[in-house]
């Protein structure tokens, strides 16, 4: 029986290895943890490959054709993982962007990320999220895209607004308590285990286990229905 990649263990890089990681990443929905030292262990070994290739043209009467070609042949496979790999995950990361851009959501597990992956899941994000409030939210507004409004009329807007009576600077931490809007959720069952995440607020939820029941903030219920790990419990 063939033996799974253990990614958080020590992994020598082969042929068979980077095949199996390849067959993980597509396999699963979520990004699959690949070691800190990845993209070096995988260049020492395409290094290693090459150098085996270039003492062949030196030596080549010592070697028989057929297997200088099974050796370029295999590097070219190995290529061919390697670019299936990465557009895999380049494809989740991209998605994983979209969603917290959106959602605005802290529940992301960012853990299996290489620091080049989560560098540019956040270039990702930060780009996302400008062209949103220049695009969209001008639009949205009656502006043009990437139209700025024009300090005059903001200055203008500034003085137009009514000047706040001292009362109202002094409110009490209680009354403001008493206005601030009650927090929507909404009640889940867990159908897949989840472990503990921090909301963008830093508090913490979890962990949850399969059949678990919570009530959620509704944002985050909602990504974790969308994303197969719990459903909604309707009351009454």
């Amino acid at each position: 029986m063939q033996q799974s990649v253990e990614t958080d263990k020590e992994v020598t890089i082969t042929y068979e290895t980077l095949f199996e990681l390849l067959r993980n990443e597509k396999n699963k929905d979520e990004l699959q943890k690949l070691q800190d030292s990845f993209f070096e262990d995988v260049i020492n070994y395409l290094k290693e490959k090459q150098n085996i290739l270039n003492e062949k043209k030196d030596q080549e009467n010592l070697f028989e054709a057929d297997e200088k070609e099974n050796v370029a042949s295999q590097v070219k496979n190995i290529k061919k993982i390697l670019k299936d790999l990465y557009e895999k995950r380049e494809k989740k990361i991209i998605s994983m962007a979209l969603n917290k851009s959106r959602l605005k959501s802290s529940i992301m597990n960012l853990s299996p990320m290489l620091e080049e992956e989560r560098l540019f899941y956040e270039m990702l994000i930060s780009l996302l999220d400008s062209k949103r409030e220049e695009i969209l939210n001008n639009i949205l507004n009656c502006k043009l895209p990437g139209q700025k409004e024009p300090a005059g009329e903001k200055q203008a807007e500034e003085k137009q607004q009514p000047a706040k009576s001292n009362d109202e600077d002094f409110k009490s931490a209680d009354s403001i308590k008493q206005e601030a809007p009650k927090k929507e959720v909404k009640l889940v069952r867990f159908t897949n285990a989840v472990p503990k995440f921090v909301g963008k607020e830093m508090e913490e939820y979890g962990p949850f286990d399969e059949e678990d029941v919570a009530s959620l903030p509704i944002e985050i219920a909602n990504l974790l229905i969308e994303k197969e790990r719990a459903e909604e419990i309707k009351e009454g």
